[in-house]
């Protein structure tokens, strides 16, 4: 039995039961994809199927508006996804006629679509025989073959990729199925469950005892923290909040504005009735934010009017309808410890 064949009996017999895995519709493949980046399968299970019952088809999601789409994307973070999802459904629509292409040049062009999505979607959609990489997938073949290439340098990918066609069998679809799925259940970042794994009698790191040194990877980059004061302005029950530009972190997404931290002093005068809550923190990639929330109450319109007037984009909200607009999870964390602090 060779390798292929090996993976693919364990795969029929332990593939976990999916939404997306019921379909061979490219669009439906492709929510999915763009879903579980980052992100856990039974963490996107719910979000997915309430995503495709409102969006069924490219045309659905790319009539729809943005702030829409984020209102069905609330909870799974990262919303740059959801916001390249609805670009590149926009494009499908105006410039395909609503068909994802089975073009590997089109969908090159589609916005959000790297080469592991477009790998993933031609291969299960269309069972074009294409490599779909990822961390996964490069973690288990650096195992099985001892390959010493740095997994976090873009230029070893093509290392990776010619692997994966070298030991791709006629059936791409399944074959790129299996190893995205032996990476989530088997061979794991730590502690690889290699007694049990299908592989092991060929895993070259496995007889070697060397296999969590695989993969190779550079350290992290150090991540940045940067501490703001949230500024909770309040008009009877209801909170001023902002829509976000549209690039940086948390864009078009809506919050409370932030001050740094050093500068916050410049802002406040004698018309302010300030309130601390609780400190929050929240982790990005590269970046940690440390938010001080203030409850602030204005002594007179004029001075709160004052404030307002040179802000970007905002209204004010009451707590209740924060819940039918789209708003990143750091400033939800902070509407927490707002709605404790009420209570």
């Amino acid at each position: 039995m060779d390798y292929a064949e090996r993976l693919l009996a364990w795969f029929d017999t332990n593939k976990r039961a999916m939404p997306w895995r019921n379909t061979n519709d490219p669009y439906a493949i492709w929510v999915s994809e763009i879903m579980l980046q980052q992100t856990q399968v039974d963490t996107v299970i719910p979000y997915y199927e309430k995503f495709m019952d409102r969006f069924p088809t490219i045309h659905s999601l790319a009539s729809a508006t943005l702030e829409e789409v984020y209102n069905y994307w609330q909870g799974l973070g990262y919303y740059r996804r959801a916001e390249n999802l609805y670009k590149g459904a926009k494009m499908v629509d105006e410039e395909y006629g609503g068909v994802f292409p089975k073009d590997i040049d089109l969908v090159k062009r589609i916005p959000g679509i790297g080469p592991y999505t477009l790998g993933a979607i031609l291969s299960i959609a269309f069972h074009t025989p294409v490599p779909a990489v990822d961390g996964n997938v490069m973690r288990i073949l650096s195992r099985q073959f001892l390959i010493e290439e740095d997994i976090s340098r873009a230029k070893n990918r093509k290392v990776f990729d010619e692997k994966v066609m070298a030991l791709m069998p006629g059936d791409p679809n399944r074959f790129n199925q299996a190893l995205m799925e032996l990476g989530a259940l088997i061979c794991s970042p730590k502690d690889p469950g290699c007694i049990e794994c299908p592989m092991q009698p060929g895993c070259m790191a496995n007889h070697e005892g060397v296999t969590n040194l695989f993969p190779v990877k550079t350290a992290k980059q150090k991540v940045t923290v940067l501490t703001y004061k949230v500024m909770i302005i309040r008009r009877d029950d209801t909170y001023w909040m902002e829509k976000r530009p549209e690039e940086g972190l948390l864009a078009n997404l809506w919050g409370f504005p932030l001050v740094p931290k050093d500068k916050f002093k410049r802002h406040v005068n004698k018309d302010w009735h300030i309130n601390k809550l609780k400190t929050v923190s929240h982790v990005f990639t590269h970046r940690k934010w440390e938010l001080e929330p203030l409850l602030i109450e204005f002594r007179g319109e004029r001075a709160l009017m004052k404030i307002i007037e040179q802000a970007q984009e905002g209204k004010f909200v009451s707590l209740a309808h924060m819940n039918s607009i789209p708003i990143g999870t750091a400033f939800k964390k902070v509407i927490k410890e707002l709605q404790t602090y009420r209570h």
